[in-house]
């Protein structure tokens, strides 16, 4: 059971939420985008959208500057 996540496998955790993978991967950066599978889950949703296992999870750094 593994989902993956940027391209790479990592382990399937049943019930683990969008919030749940963002802290266990230790994605501390305060801006980024969440898509998992077809679906841009809004920040709001993070801790109440389980990802599936087999699923694909793209996690993207919001960065500005000028």
């Amino acid at each position: 059971m593994a989902i993956a996540v940027n391209g790479r496998q990592e382990e399937y955790v049943e019930g683990e939420t969008v919030q749940g993978l963002l802290r266990r991967l230790n994605y501390v950066f305060p801006l980024v985008v969440v898509k998992v599978g077809d679906r841009v889950i809004s920040k709001a949703d993070y801790d109440r959208t389980e990802v599936p296992d087999g699923e694909s999870v793209e996690i993207l750094h919001l960065t500005s500057g000028g």
